[in-house]
């Protein structure tokens, strides 16, 4: 067992048995430290939030703004870990999404729903939610290193209820298998503000250039459901969703325009999300391309 599988391990072992208020009060002092600190997660997360606000905003505002975003993203990690020892009816209490009425009719009638969400919030709580309600889910599955890590993760996920496929590596395409449970009525969320592959389509998002996964806009083209986006964010009592759309397929073209402007409209969904709660979007990792692929700074 290497390092990090400790690290995660204890996570879920030593987080899951402490009171929460003491969980919670020691996961913002981490945060703050890092803040403080300015390691290269919390550089490239400031970068990411001034693309989000744009350069007006004063600079003490933009430093409570980015310590408030490091605290969001500990409290995500905080609950992550305490997420598997929650009851059916704590899930059900613990998260809210807006327009749920639209993603009970689309699982009762069978036609299934792709939702589009940001690294916002806490998307690990709204799956626990959805497979609470009773609805079918399937997800995605980034491959981390090492495997035990990634093992750990699927283990915890398939735990609150979600089926997972892995983004590589498994004995069929994702897209395929997706496109199956899609057809049986299932929800399919998948993250979709940040491109893994380096093949996603390129889009406009807060003003510069990016790549966006392809996979929710050809699902719902190829397959004929419908396609939400979704706000994430953080209420003191606890996180929220709301879900936009259902968005427009486009319908004149061939398909890789059709995806390109699908893929756009997801984008600028997304966004509009991102800029109303951006202390709650947890991007630490390089969005646009015309940034620096590295960041300096201290470890954290």
């Amino acid at each position: 067992m290497n390092l990090a599988e400790v690290g995660y391990a204890a996570g879920w072992r030593v987080v899951r048995a402490l009171p929460e208020p003491v969980a919670a009060a020691a996961f913002r002092a981490g945060a703050d430290l890092a803040a403080r600190r300015g390691g290269p997660g919390t550089t490239r997360l400031a970068r990411n939030l001034r693309r989000v606000v744009g350069p007006d905003m004063p600079e003490d505002e933009f430093d409570a703004l980015l310590r408030r975003a490091v605290r969001s993203y500990a409290r995500y990690w905080m609950e992550a870990f305490r997420l598997p020892s929650r009851t059916r009816e704590q899930h059900l209490r613990g998260f809210t999404l807006g327009g749920d009425h639209m993603l009970a009719d689309d699982v009762a009638t069978g036609r299934g729903a792709v939702v589009a969400l940001p690294h916002g919030g806490n998307w690990d709580a709204a799956g626990a939610w959805v497979a609470a309600k009773g609805w079918p889910i399937i997800t995605v599955a980034e491959r981390l290193k090492p495997e035990s890590v990634y093992e750990r993760f699927l283990a915890f996920r398939r735990g609150l209820g979600m089926e997972i496929v892995p983004a590589t590596g498994g004995d069929r395409a994702p897209i395929d298998v997706l496109g199956d449970r899609l057809d049986q009525g299932y929800v399919v969320p998948l993250l979709a503000d940040r491109d893994l592959s380096a093949r996603g389509v390129e889009v406009t998002f807060f003003g510069g250039r990016t790549r966006m996964p392809p996979g929710p806009a050809l699902l719902a083209l190829k397959h004929g459901a419908p396609l939400y986006t979704v706000d994430m964010w953080y209420e003191p009592e606890g996180p929220r969703g709301e879900l936009r759309g259902p968005l427009s397929p486009p319908t004149e073209g061939p398909l890789d325009q059709r995806l390109k402007a699908f893929t756009q409209q997801i984008a600028d969904s997304l966004a509009v999300g991102i800029a109303r709660h951006p202390e709650d979007w947890h991007m630490l990792q390089r969005v646009w391309l015309d940034t620096p692929a590295s960041t300096p700074g201290r470890a954290a």
